[in-house]
């Protein structure tokens, strides 16, 4: 009888801590008041999951680009972008692994989704090779 009640209780305790009504997306995550939208950082990774940056990339937040040197003899088609964003944003579209950049002369785009949905900014990733001396 002390089990069923105790049961009872935590089945009511968790059905009434998970209330409707909480704003979702489409991707099941949380929509907030956040309007803030833009790319902190930027890295990108080889197919061996390590960096392939020559040196740091440069996010410019006001032109909404990202410029990033890979090293000399990089595989272009096999990589890996990662991006850091703010706090409840999201990237459209989803990366969901490795991404072909081996076409220099058309850059990647993906557009950052602020946290209240209402704000959407476009970036363009510029990715170059490192030359050899």
């Amino acid at each position: 009888m002390k089990k069923s009640l105790y049961f009872s209780l935590i089945f009511l305790a968790m059905f009434t801590a998970c209330k409707k009504g909480f704003p979702v997306d489409d991707d099941g995550l949380l929509i907030t008041t956040r309007s803030d939208c833009y790319v902190s950082s930027f890295e990108i990774l080889g197919a061996d999951y390590q960096t392939v940056r020559s040196k740091a990339a440069v996010v410019d937040t006001t032109a909404q680009t990202v410029n990033v040197e890979v090293l000399f003899g990089t595989d272009l088609k096999n990589l890996y972008p990662q991006f850091t964003l703010v706090t409840d944003a999201k990237l459209d579209p989803k990366i969901p692994g490795k991404v072909d950049f081996s076409d220099l002369s058309n850059p990647k785009q993906w557009t950052v989704v602020s946290g209240n949905r209402k704000v959407k900014k476009t970036y363009t990733v510029y990715l170059t090779v490192q030359k050899i001396n």
